[in-house]
């Protein structure tokens, strides 16, 4: 045990956590608390092929964690006794600062907290879940492992924005990326797959999900991606906008009497795919789109155009892809996603083989056909493992 890491993801009344064996990839517990703050939160926690649940009041994230704890002393892991290698967590925003993993210090607490402006809904909870672990576990190197950090060295080009420069560099307005630890490990884990050295491939990598980003990847190094200055920018998503003209907020402040923040809120919130049709998720609307729904039918049209587009624009950036992959939960599972994102594309040496296209499976998979030049993945994602790995190389390293 004492080369385990207990990854955590805060959110903003949810606790995801998982204690994982670094080295080995094994799963020793996976549990999450939901509805913090309220007095019926859940927690359920799985260990050792049994489920452990429990209901009831959870005041706050360090009362989460002490929910999670008694779970884990339930399931026969008594975490409160037992020397933790680390604690490994999610922190959605580095901003220009954190390119690496960082153990926690006040400093870096500090700064982490700092740059909340730039993340107002992310890192607040996710320093909530930093917080409280280091008031119950002291002794134990915590590791904050960033969302941005893989696209932190994007290139000057990729990363700027066309405005008033001044006025950019006052309030550090720039391309971040985000999904970075799930598009850097998906990459390692393509190039591992076809038995490459990183170095030597190039990857659009598609990271579908919820929310939704692509990148390009040149060499093992990221070259563009489709997040911006925060987690709204690029994909339609389901209930993200994506690209949209940013006259669009000026123009329903004017005509529509929306303040700012309720812009803001239904383009996060209520927009994407929920916003086109009601709903975001993809199995009911592919049902919907059987029955004839048209809404839905367009929600779809408009994901899969948009996609098109990005995958268009990242072949020509990177002048020569080597594979395409697919992951996160609709990049993993929608298999019809996958097929329209890429017909037509025979010409550029991309195809997809509609048999092997239907296999459901947890491990890495390719989809086109054998003498395809592109090849096409699936590659299961797994940020968790990846924090899990980046915390224990670092506090290894000492």
């Amino acid at each position: 045990m004492s080369d385990a890491v207990l990854v955590l993801n805060a959110g903003s009344s949810s606790l995801k956590y998982q204690l994982v064996e670094p080295d080995s990839g094994d799963r020793i517990a996976t549990g999450i608390v939901e509805r913090i703050g309220s007095d019926d939160a859940s927690a359920s926690h799985e260990q050792g092929g049994a489920t452990h649940e429990t209901h009831g009041a959870v005041a706050d994230h360090k009362a989460a964690l002490h929910t999670a704890l008694d779970l884990f002393a339930e399931a026969g892991t008594d975490l409160r006794s037992t020397r933790l290698l680390a604690v490994g967590h999610r922190v959605v925003h580095g901003g220009r600062r954190f390119s690496q993993p960082v153990v926690l210090d006040d400093d870096a607490v500090a700064a982490i907290d700092e740059l909340s402006s730039l993340a107002p809904l992310h890192n607040p909870v996710n320093l909530a879940g930093v917080r409280a672990m280091r008031d119950i576990f002291p002794e134990v190197p915590q590791v904050a492992v960033f969302d941005t950090a893989f696209f932190h060295d994007l290139p000057a080009h990729a990363a700027t924005y066309a405005i008033d420069d001044e006025i950019a560099q006052r309030y550090d307005i720039r391309r971040y990326g985000f999904h970075g630890t799930s598009h850097e490990y998906v990459s390692g884990a393509a190039a591992d797959f076809l038995d490459r050295p990183a170095d030597q491939l190039n990857l659009i990598v598609l990271h579908l999900g919820n929310g939704a980003s692509a990148s390009a990847v040149r060499g093992g190094r990221a070259v563009d991606t489709t997040m911006g200055l925060t987690p709204l920018e690029g994909l339609v998503m389901g209930t993200r906008s994506g690209d949209l003209d940013p006259a669009i907020v000026a123009y329903l402040e004017r005509v529509a009497d929306m303040d700012v923040d309720a812009v803001d809120t239904m383009l996060n919130k209520e927009a994407g795919l929920k916003g086109l049709c009601g709903d975001n998720d993809f199995r009911t609307i592919t049902a919907r789109i059987d029955d004839g729904d048209e809404r839905a039918r367009l929600a779809y049209d408009v994901y899969i155009h948009r996609l098109r587009r990005y995958i268009g624009a990242y072949m020509v950036d990177l002048g020569r892809v080597d594979a395409i992959v697919f992951t996160a939960g609709v990049g993993e599972n929608a298999s019809n996603v996958r097929a329209d994102a890429l017909t037509g594309l025979e010409g550029f040496g991309i195809a997809v083989d509609p048999e092997a296209n239907t296999v459901r499976s947890r491990q890495a998979r390719r989809i086109s056909p054998d003498d395809a030049a592109v090849a096409v993945l699936v590659v299961p994602t797994d940020e968790e493992l990846a924090i899990a790995r980046k915390s224990a190389e670092l506090v290894r390293a000492g």
